[in-house]
């Protein structure tokens, strides 16, 4: 079963949009960012993608912003692997601010398997498979009292 995957960073003057609190578009870029770093972390690989000839791209977002981040707002990006169907996987993302936990975005993103070479959609490999497992059902991903 899956494991929850996180990462931290601290709100930068360019990720702020004219009202000064983080730009929509940003939270869509951070939605990639930690997919790519907990992908990577499960071992898979830009090299392996262009090896295996296939990858997983975006299908469709949907995104629910909570609470306005500002500038120097530390936030945990924390994403998780969901539903595994034959050509495609749910990743869940839960982004929250450290200082008082409080949730400020979800989201979630459903990935679709394609052949690179010809952009055709194309059945989970069993790399895949084996790799997108998800999230243990003993793990409550909105729990953060032990942070």
């Amino acid at each position: 079963m899956g494991q929850l995957f996180e990462q931290v960073l601290t709100v930068q003057s360019e990720h702020l949009d004219v009202l000064g609190h983080v730009n929509n578009v940003t939270y869509v870029s951070w939605m990639q960012d930690v997919a790519l770093g907990h992908t990577t972390a499960l071992g898979l690989t830009l090299e392996d993608y262009l090896q295996m000839n296939h990858a997983m791209v975006a299908s469709e977002h949907h995104v629910k912003y909570r609470k306005a981040c500002l500038l120097g707002d530390q936030l945990i990006l924390r994403t998780w692997l969901g539903e595994l169907g034959p050509f495609s996987s749910v990743r869940h993302y839960l982004f929250y601010r450290a200082t008082d936990q409080s949730i400020v975005f979800q989201g979630h993103t459903v990935w679709v398997c394609v052949e690179i070479s010809t952009g055709k959609l194309k059945r989970l490999s069993p790399t895949f498979v084996q790799a997108y497992q998800p999230l243990d059902p003993e793990i409550d991903p909105t729990h953060f009292a032990s942070e």
